[in-house]
């Protein structure tokens, strides 16, 4: 539904009217100078071919060594394969771990995405309702309820989660990751907004466990996405068959993109500047929203989103989300793309644009809540 909002709203400009984007989970930035420099130089100087299936050496090298300094973690190359974005991880990652039929946790509000994805490859989505009893994040508790009433073959969360911003506590993560490992569940960490947190700190699942299925990304803190690039650590066993499958489906990742990675992880001062204007806009709108009346919301530990219940305005966040962006000229995502049971009374609100941008928005929705 946020691409629907944003197909819409481009009808609007084409038209003449002029929106402000809060629907989309896009940075509102350029990748970062040293990123678009290699991608130039590699274009002057280099051959754009076919690269190997698991990707370029020395970018697998350079992610396995991020996870060393970010995390402590050691992890080898041989275990990492660059992928065509988060969503190519994801496709290799259910193909190569779970057969037809099996049952995978996912969470209530969540990236609608991953349904999607799931059930077009005969896999079952099992929806964990979330609320702001745990701050919309997943427990190790409510898995372990969901596994004894129905069997669970796998396990995907997000910390920073889409569309909540809501992170997983390392020691709950711990907990999650243990019970996995002990009941032969597969579990999926989904960390593509890791480096985007205001607070407490993000932690890789790699930490706790070895078995865990870890997905990144380019996209989000790395300002690329564009490029189609992300990653995905694997146990050694998976290696193979995801190989496999890279060369069946995908071939490779982009070639340019995986040379122009390299160069992301050397950009730290640009792309921390632009995390520090995601927490302007982050506590601006803390501070404004529940002045315009929207003050039912946990406040997002990560990412780029506020989640908000809009309850007191409409039952039907569709409907709501259409007038805003035809009468008010401002574009959100309706909650029902998100939580298809209890979605229609919130939405999702994206900071990742321009300041500028996120102000006006708040300016034009006071005026327009006040109609």
């Amino acid at each position: 539904m946020a691409m629907d909002v944003l197909r819409d709203a481009k009808a609007l400009e084409r038209a003449g009217r002029r929106i402000i984007h809060l629907e989309l989970g896009e940075p509102g930035v350029a990748a970062p100078r040293r990123v678009r420099e290699a991608a130039a130089e590699s274009l002057r100087h280099g051959s754009i071919g076919y690269g190997e299936a698991l990707g370029d050496a020395k970018l697998r090298a350079r992610i396995a060594s991020h996870y060393g300094e970010r995390y402590g973690v050691d992890v080898s190359p041989d275990r990492v394969i660059v992928t065509t974005g988060s969503s190519g991880g994801f496709l290799l990652a259910f193909l190569a771990a779970f057969d037809a039929g099996a049952r995978i946790a996912v969470t209530a509000p969540g990236y609608p995405a991953y349904a999607n994805i799931l059930s077009s490859l005969a896999l079952e989505p099992a929806p964990l309702d979330l609320d702001e009893k745990t701050r919309f994040a997943p427990t190790a508790s409510m898995l372990e309820a969901a596994h004894r009433d129905r069997k669970l073959h796998g396990a995907l969360f997000m910390s920073p989660a889409n569309p909540t911003g809501a992170m997983i506590a390392g020691e709950e993560l711990a907990r999650i990751c243990a019970f996995c490992d002990e009941a032969g569940i597969v579990f999926v960490s989904d960390e593509i907004y890791h480096g985007l947190e205001y607070g407490m700190r993000a932690e890789t699942a790699l930490r706790f466990s070895q078995r865990a299925l870890v997905i990144n990304s380019f996209s989000k803190y790395y300002a690329m996405t564009g490029w189609r690039l992300g990653w995905l650590v694997a146990p050694p066993e998976l290696m193979r068959p995801l190989e496999r499958l890279q060369q069946s489906l995908a071939i490779c990742a982009p070639t340019l993109s995986q040379h122009a990675a390299l160069a992301a992880f050397d950009a730290g001062d640009e792309l921390e500047a632009n995390r520090a204007a995601y927490a302007r806009n982050r506590a601006f709108l803390l501070d404004r929203l529940p002045k315009l009346g929207l003050d039912k919301f946990a406040p997002p530990d990560g990412a780029f989103y506020v989640y908000a219940d809009v309850s007191r305005f409409t039952d039907d966040s569709i409907v709501f989300c259409r007038r805003m962006l035809r009468e008010a000229g401002v574009a959100t995502t309706p909650g029902l793309d998100f939580d298809p049971r209890r979605g229609a009374k919130t939405l999702r609100i994206s900071y990742a644009g321009p300041e500028a941008d996120v102000r006006e928005g708040v300016g034009r929705l006071e005026a327009w809540l006040r109609i």
